[in-house]
């Protein structure tokens, strides 16, 4: 059995490393010049200086220095809802330095206690947050909310900056990570949906679907392939990256399976033998926090076992080691860097 693919993502998690590992000893460099911009209130000082060290993790990430919960101040890198960037912004907070009465870090942005009371500057425009009025609908049976969203001058604005200022509201009134995890569509309006509420109930509506999903569940699932051929499919429901920010790197178990039935689905011996594996696959994922087993699918002769891991840790590894044995022909373990789970996309919840 070969294992494909592992030298590639080794070497993003190495650069990412590098990165996060070079802001923070920037940081204790710096420190004493940032506590003194602050002290100062000197915003265009924090920028200069702030801005490029930033930058030199990702230029993409989004930083801002808010009003803390514990400290003081508190410092905020985030990927901004783009799911590739989630984990190296997961990963520079998991190595930061622990809180002081002055900076504590967080790598998405959180829940504003007083959000109705804020306005956004977005593109020239003060956007009273207070002034929102939110259609929320809840498709049945998904775990989400889809949020139709009007403030009084999105007719003035361009759809760019409706959307980000939608956004930027759904971000304070939630927080940045509860956004991802339970609103669905997010569609900026320029007329006022006819059951509109108040922006101040989104949080209570979420809460209320989210307490039926407070565990993880598994959904079997049927279907074609390109060419036709049955498809069957187990996987965890709700289903989404954000739950499981670090795991980066996509480990894909090909496993073929010699006794089929009539729809070419494992049958006999290969179901017992399929099932046996996943469930050892389970037991060990489950033991450790830096993986998960996440999709499997059979179709055509083969199943495929989708995990996805921690790129810093050594899962793929011990999955290898676990599914060497497999007696129905030559297993194959792919491992690619996918921070946004795009291999298994069709299954995201």
């Amino acid at each position: 059995m070969r294992l494909f693919g592992r030298k590639n993502a080794d070497q993003e998690a190495r650069r990412a490393g590098e990165a996060v590992a070079g802001f923070w000893a920037w940081w204790h460099e710096t420190r004493a010049r940032l506590d003194g911009l602050m002290a100062a209130g000197d915003d265009k000082g924090l920028q200069e200086v702030l801005g490029p060290a930033v930058a030199a993790i990702h230029p993409d990430l989004v930083w801002d220095v808010v009003p803390g919960g514990e400290a003081a101040h508190a410092l905020v890198v985030t990927a901004a809802g783009d799911a590739e960037l989630r984990p190296l912004a997961h990963r520079w907070a998991a190595a930061a330095p622990p809180s002081d009465l002055l900076w504590e870090f967080h790598p998405s942005r959180r829940a504003s206690p007083r959000a109705l009371e804020l306005t956004l500057p977005v593109d020239g425009y003060d956007i009273a947050l207070g002034a929102f009025k939110l259609g929320l609908r809840m498709p049945p049976n998904q775990p989400r909310v889809d949020v139709t969203a009007y403030h009084p001058l999105f007719g003035e604005l361009e759809a760019d900056t409706r959307m980000d200022a939608t956004l930027l509201a759904l971000d304070h009134l939630l927080g940045e990570d509860d956004v991802a995890r339970w609103v669905g569509e997010i569609t900026p309006a320029t007329f006022e949906p006819i059951d509109a509420v108040a922006a101040a109930h989104l949080p209570a509506v979420v809460a209320d679907v989210a307490s039926g999903y407070a565990d993880d569940d598994w959904v079997r699932l049927e279907g074609r392939t390109g060419s036709g051929a049955a498809l069957a499919a187990v996987a965890r429901h709700p289903l989404r990256p954000v739950d499981r920010p670090l795991l980066d790197q996509h480990v894909a178990v090909t496993l073929p399976y010699r006794h089929r039935d009539g729809d070419g689905l494992p049958a006999d011996a290969s179901l017992a033998a399929l099932r046996d594996v996943e469930e050892r696959v389970t037991a060990l994922l489950d033991a450790r926090p830096d993986a998960a087993l996440t999709v499997q699918l059979s179709a055509e002769g083969q199943s495929v076992l989708h995990v996805y891991a921690d790129s810093t840790g050594d899962a793929a590894d011990r999955v290898k080691e676990l599914v060497a044995g497999w007696p129905e022909g030559r297993a194959r373990v792919d491992v690619t860097a996918d921070p946004a789970w795009t291999a298994i996309a069709p299954f995201l919840t």
